[in-house]
């Protein structure tokens, strides 16, 4: 049994305005005995943000899990005007062994709305099974036309991955070591879209070099019944209660799908956490 939680922390900041990390672990552990958690809104010198102290939550995270690999996605590097620098970004956090890690630079349009730069955070992990590909991701909230972007950029990560998994290549010394791939994966994130959206759509149309699809894996285990809310639930002021947090699988994944749960109780973020577990 493989386990997996995504989370979108708003930088540890709860209903109650407080941030702390230990209670988003603490909550975490008490939804699954996970392998992997993928958080996004991760900060490090942020002390403008709500209720933060400017802390290295990247680094708070790997010590709050030492018997997991932290690994960091970093969307947002800037320097903070005293000789540091500031960054926001994702993470996965994984008790399996990790091999290859990637870091995907999301396509970054011109728009006229606040926006950000996004990232796509890569994993090879070592499941029961053999290599499993885990990504997380967080794509803009202001436009669509950014997000529709940025799913691009998420599938031309994916149909690439499918294309080097099944090349053979010379495996070298040094830079050029070849490490196991594969073309199974598992894509989390907070997308900012609703399930009905045709850019959410997009992520699991077929690929024309036969990439196994990105299928949405509340809609394999629980077919049209409409998604559990993941935000807004307990505050009001980005709408009402509404799911833009997804975990999709690759089809050759579907049928080891054994559940997948929303959490309604948690307000350690803005965001609900949400639980795959598979079969592996």
């Amino acid at each position: 049994m493989l386990r997996v939680i995504t989370w979108n922390i708003q930088w540890g900041l709860g209903i109650d305005e407080t941030v702390d990390l230990r209670r988003l672990i603490h909550e975490a552990r008490a939804i699954a005995d996970f392998d992997v958690l993928c958080l996004q809104e991760v900060s490090d010198n942020f002390a403008n943000l709500k209720g933060n102290d400017g802390s290295d939550q990247f680094a708070e995270f790997a010590r709050l899990l030492p018997d997991y690999t932290a690994l960091e996605g970093v969307g947002l590097d800037i320097p903070d005007g005293a000789g540091r620098r500031r960054r926001f970004g994702n993470m996965i956090l994984s008790r399996l062994p990790v091999a290859q890690v990637l870091r995907y630079t999301l396509p970054w349009e011109a728009a006229a709305t606040r926006n950000m730069p996004r990232v796509l955070l890569e994993a090879v992990v070592e499941a029961p099974t053999g290599p499993l590909r885990v990504m997380t991701t967080h794509l803009e909230y202001s436009s669509s036309d950014l997000r529709r972007a940025q799913v691009e950029g998420i599938r031309d990560a994916h149909r690439t991955a499918h294309e080097r998994h099944l090349t053979p290549r010379e495996d070298g010394p040094g830079t050029y070591v070849r490490l196991p791939t594969t073309s199974s994966a598992v894509l989390t994130g907070d997308f900012n879209m609703r399930s009905e959206d045709p850019v959410k759509r997009r992520i699991s149309d077929p690929f024309e070099n036969e990439a196994p699809r990105l299928l949405d894996a509340w809609e394999v285990a629980n077919g049209s019944s409409p998604h559990p809310p993941s935000f807004c639930l307990f505050e009001q002021s980005n709408g009402p209660p509404h799911c833009c947090d997804f975990l999709f699988v690759t089809e050759d994944l579907a049928s080891k799908v054994r559940r997948i749960a929303y959490d309604q109780r948690s307000q350690a973020s803005d965001h609900q956490p949400v639980l795959l577990e598979l079969d592996l």
